[in-house]
This record gives structure tokens, C-alpha cells and sequence, in this order.
């Protein structure tokens, strides 16, 4: 008789969708884990700012990989993936279904079909190129990968610092285009685990309306406190934390380069901006199981829990 796999559920969707409400309920109907998939939501002094999970949504269900590292680290797809796999392993030794829930593709990617194995980027490589970025800008950073790399920078938007200097990076360290790296032979899928996806996938207008509601909450709920702490932090201007949505546009009105509004208004746009590459990523590189075309409401429970039921809940596999 062979092993019977572990079921573990992906949730993803935009910012603003409504995952995390969704995970909670399917955790508190499914005896699950919500583990976290945000890539900013793995730092601890980004709770407002990332909207994490309030402290009484985690007490209602298990919560893993929320808050766990300092502002002060980087989190990569490999290292983020190591601990997800370790928390996967853990739900299953609780008999607890594991719902992955979160918008960063790459690392939902990473998770259900492995990781090229690109090598490490020495300091070197990574300091320099990190200070001409602040010299010169990503604009024209875009504009040197383009001349090297144009593959690779015709998919990447010219605002995209972190993700520019992450091809920048590879091609200085290796020789070789970061696409090469991703079309060549991945680590591989996990053994003995059976995915399902459900995607959120809201209407445009519908998404960033809700955009725009959050980041008022947020702010009504004291994110420039958090931000003033962040920055206290005196950290790297580099670091992935540094680069949450509304970190940049805030800090221009805590700077005092704008007024409160401007502020407010430069966040909101950035969110919407965050939101639509989302959705175009997931467009174009998720095969979801389940497609919400609309934004969580709780008449999309009994949908949802007939589908991981039928489609994940059996014997099979």
C-alpha cells in the first residue's frame, strides 16, 4: 500500500481580495494552518503597513511564518520555501490541512514546482550595483539591463527596483541571464504533496476600490507610527522591507516633501499599481483550480468548501 499524500491548499489573489479572511474561515471549517505567502508579511515590524492578520484573527486559528524574521533580513523564494515546507510537515503531523495563502507568485511558484538553483550573489556584487540603484535610479538601471538583458527587462516595469537589481545581480554574478536561470532544470517539486488553487481574482474597479478603503484603515490604525519605527530602524535603504508598498509614499510625507493627502493619495496609487501586476502575474503564470472572480464574501463559503472536499479531501493521490 503506497503512502497516501499530503493535501495542501494555495490560496492567492491580489492584495485587498480578501485572502486572509478566506483562510481563516477555511482553517476554522477544515481544522487548518494558515501559513503565510506574503513576502512582506514575513517581517515583524510590518504588521499595519503589510496588513497582517490582526492578533485576534491568529488566535482563532494557527497562523505560521507571519512576523517571523526582522526588517533588518532579506527573505528570499529559497528561504522562504524551506520554511514553508518545514510548516507543511509540521500541519501534517497535527492531521491539520495546510492552507498556503498569499500574493507573491514567485513564492507560491517556488513552493509547487521547485526553484532554479542560482547561486548565491556575492556582497560585493550586491553592494555595488545596490549603491549605483541609489545613485542613478531604477529608470535607469531598466535602462542599463535593457541595453544587456532586454528579455528579461521588457517583463519588468522601470519602477521595479527590487526585482531589477535581482537580473542586475545575476547576470553580474554569473555571466548568464536571470531568464536562463529560470528556464533551466529546478530543484523540483516536494514529494508526497498534492496541491490545490483557489485564486481571488476580483474586477478591476471592485480591487482597487478596496485598495483605496484598506489604506485609509491602515492609516487610521496608526501606520505612520509603525513607519516612523521602521525608519528609527536606520536600516538599508535596500532591504525587501524597505520597499513595501506605501513605505516610499508615506515616507515623503513624514519627510515633510508632501502634505497628508499627497501622501495618502501616493500610497493608494501604489497599491492599485501592486495590485494590477498581481493580477497580470497570476494571469499569466497560475492554472487555478478554483477561479473567485469577485471579491470574498461569505456567499463564496459553501462554493469553496465543496471544491476542497471533491477536489482535495479524498483518498486519491
Amino acid at each position: 500500500m503506497t503512502e497516501e499524500t499530503q493535501p495542501v491548499l494555495i490560496l492567492a489573489g491580489p492584495t485587498a481580495s480578501g485572502k486572509s479572511t478566506l483562510a481563516l474561515a477555511l482553517a476554522g471549517q477544515f481544522d487548518g494552518v494558515v501559513i503565510n505567502a506574503d513576502s512582506m508579511q514575513v517581517y515583524r515590524e510590518l504588521r499595519i503597513l503589510t496588513a497582517r492578520p490582526s492578533p485576534a484573527d491568529e488566535a482563532r486559528a494557527p497562523h505560521r511564518l507571519y512576523g517571523v524574521l526582522s526588517a533588518a533580513e532579506r527573505c528570499s523564494a529559497g528561504r522562504w520555501r524551506g520554511m514553508a515546507l518545514a510548516e507543511i510537515a509540521a500541519a501534517r503531523d497535527t492531521a491539520r490541512l495546510p492552507v498556503v495563502c498569499g500574493g507573491t507568485g514567485l513564492y507560491l511558484r517556488a513552493l509547487a514546482e521547485g526553484l532554479s538553483p542560482i547561486p548565491d550573489i556575492p556582497a560585493a556584487v550586491r553592494t555595488r550595483l545596490t549603491a549605483r540603484l541609489e545613485a542613478v535610479g531604477a529608470p535607469a538601471l531598466h535602462a542599463e539591463l535593457a541595453a544587456r538583458d532586454p528579455g528579461v527587462a521588457g517583463r519588468l516595469e522601470p519602477q521595479d527596483s527590487q526585482r531589477i537589481l535581482r537580473a542586475l545581480e545575476v547576470l553580474e554574478a554569473t555571466g548568464q541571464s536571470l531568464a536562463d536561470w529560470q528556464t533551466g532544470p529546478a530543484e523540483g517539486p516536494p514529494c508526497k504533496m498534492r496541491f490545490a488553487t483557489i485564486l481571488l481574482a476580483p474586477p478591476r474597479d471592485v480591487l482597487y476600490a478596496a485598495c483605496d478603503r484598506r489604506l485609509a484603515a491602515m492609516l487610521t490604525a496608526g501606520a505612520l507610527d509603525e513607519l516612523r519605527q521602521l525608519n528609527a530602524m536606520g536600516l538599508d535603504p535596500s532591504l525587501p522591507a524597505m520597499k513595501a508598498v506605501g513605505v516610499r509614499e508615506l515616507g515623503e510625507y513624514l519627510a515633510g516633501n508632501c502634505d497628508f493627502q499627497a501622501g495618502q493619495a501616493a500610497a493608494q496609487q501604489a497599491t492599485r499599481r501592486y495590485a494590477k501586476r498581481q493580477m497580470t502575474w497570476f494571469r499569466h503564470q497560475i492554472v487555478a483550480d478554483l477561479l473567485l472572480a469577485e471579491q470574498f464574501s461569505e456567499s463564496l463559503l459553501p462554493k469553496t468548501f465543496s471544491f476542497i472536499r471533491q477536489k482535495l479531501l479524498t483518498a486519491a493521490g
